[in-house]
């Protein structure tokens, strides 16, 4: 998994953990931390999660490359 990946992962997990806050408690960190959701700042934030939303849905489609080097090495 190449740095792009783990690092769009791991906002994908910051922007998880957001929506989890705002879906049981009401509390947009987002929001909190870069004042307020209507900031540019935090509407940079908002669609910087978004678009590595996009990028790991190539992660998701791509083959796994362990299962293919394993089917190598046992064809031959």
């Amino acid at each position: 998994m190449s740095g792009l990946q783990k690092t769009c992962l791991v906002l994908l997990i910051i922007g998880g953990i957001n929506w989890g806050l705002i879906g049981f408690f009401r509390f947009d960190l987002v929001s909190a931390i870069f004042g307020g959701s209507g900031t540019a700042l935090s509407r940079l934030v908002y669609g910087i999660v978004g678009i590595c939303a996009l990028y790991c849905l190539t992660i998701l489609f791509r083959p796994n490359e362990g299962l293919e080097h394993e089917r190598e090495t046992q064809t031959h």
